[in-house]
Formats: C-alpha cells, structure tokens, sequence
C-alpha cells in the first residue's frame, strides 16, 4: 500500500494504531511506518499511535487521541473543570481517569496523565461528537468529584478557596441532586461528608 491509498483509507481516524491499519490491510509492512515518519508524513504519539503530520489539532482532537492511547479512560479532573469553566485556570496537561494504572505520557503534540480509579467509580462520563469524531468525557459532577476524591488532602474550608471554584459556572454546570446521588456511588461516608462540606461552601461563599 502507497502512501496516497494509505492516508486515504485512514482519512477518518484521528489517530490510528497498527491494528486499525491491518484492519485494513493485514499484510501492511510495519516498516513503512518509520519511513513516513522520517518524511515527515506521521508523526508517532505514543508506542503503537500515529497521526497524520498535517492534522489540524484542536481541543477535541488532544481528548479523542487521550481516550484512545489510553483505554478505557475518559477526560476529567483539571482539564474537564476547566472545559465546563468551572476553574479559571488553563489547563495545558490532558488530565484523564482510567480503570489502569496511573501513567503521563509527554508527546510531540501535548502532555497527557492518566490517574488510577476502581472499575467501580468508571462512571459518570458521556461521549461528546463533533465533526471529526467523539471523545469521553466526565460530567461536570463527576469531573468535581474525581478530582476531590482523587486529591484526599483538599479538606477545609481554606483548601476550597484554594480551588478558585467559579460559582457562577457551578450553579450553571453542576446539579446538586446528581452531584450527592454520585457521590453515593463511591460508597464512603467521609468522602460523602466531604463533598456536602464543599457544596456548603461554595452555596455561602
């Protein structure tokens, strides 16, 4: 296979593996991969992921490449805050949750962290299409709660402020009654206090 049929039967991937390829074509020649590489045609994310070097990388694009070179993980903590505008920062790192072990990839194209949860706290997340595909990402609530579940030490009143929660966006994004029926699901009653403790704070701040 050429380079011209290659990228075309790949035209819809926003990034593909060696299995996507020989999907297509089980007879494909690993070694054309590094070929296209030295040109300049690829460009390799990570160990066994590949994107086309001409990709025009946007938002949606850096959380679709995240969902697939790590799965099954699905956007949350700090950059899915900062997608519902619920911190004012930048987030600049693809932070995401995953049932696998904790890892961080660095590639030519963003930083991406992955942190360890249960099976069981896999929830909560939905798909977001757009045009040139989907991703996953964590409903603002469980965005809220992976984060202070995943960060034990943020306890008090002060820790909140820390946070520089936007209150505005929180009434807006985040709905009270599934916030609390989430935070069940974790099934800890600290935790659970914790976050009826944050929800205080942020009605009275």
């Amino acid at each position: 296979m050429n380079y011209l049929k290659f990228k075309k039967c790949l035209a819809e991937f926003t990034v593909f593996s060696l299995r996507d390829i020989r999907n297509i074509d089980p007879n494909f020649y690993r070694r054309r991969l590094n070929e296209w590489q030295d040109k300049g045609y690829i460009i390799k994310i990570v160990k066994g992921y590949y994107v086309f070097s001409d990709l025009e990388v946007n938002e949606n694009i850096l959380f679709s490449i995240a969902n697939k070179i790590y799965n099954p993980s699905y956007i949350s903590l700090e950059m899915a805050l900062a997608y519902y505008r619920l911190i004012p920062e930048s987030v600049y790192n693809i932070t995401s949750v995953s049932t696998r072990k904790t890892y961080r990839f660095k590639t030519k194209v963003a930083e991406f962290s992955f942190r360890s949860i249960s099976p069981r706290l896999f929830f909560g997340y939905q798909i977001i299409k757009y045009a040139k595909g989907s991703f996953n990402i964590a409903r603002a609530e469980k965005a809220l709660l992976d984060y202070l579940y995943l960060n034990k030490h943020i306890l008090t009143k002060d820790d909140f402020v820390s946070l520089r929660i936007n209150r505005e966006e929180i009434f807006k994004q985040i709905k009270k009654n599934r916030l609390y029926r989430m935070a069940k699901q974790f099934n800890q009653k600290k935790f659970f206090e914790r976050i009826k403790s944050f929800w205080e704070f942020v009605s009275n701040a």
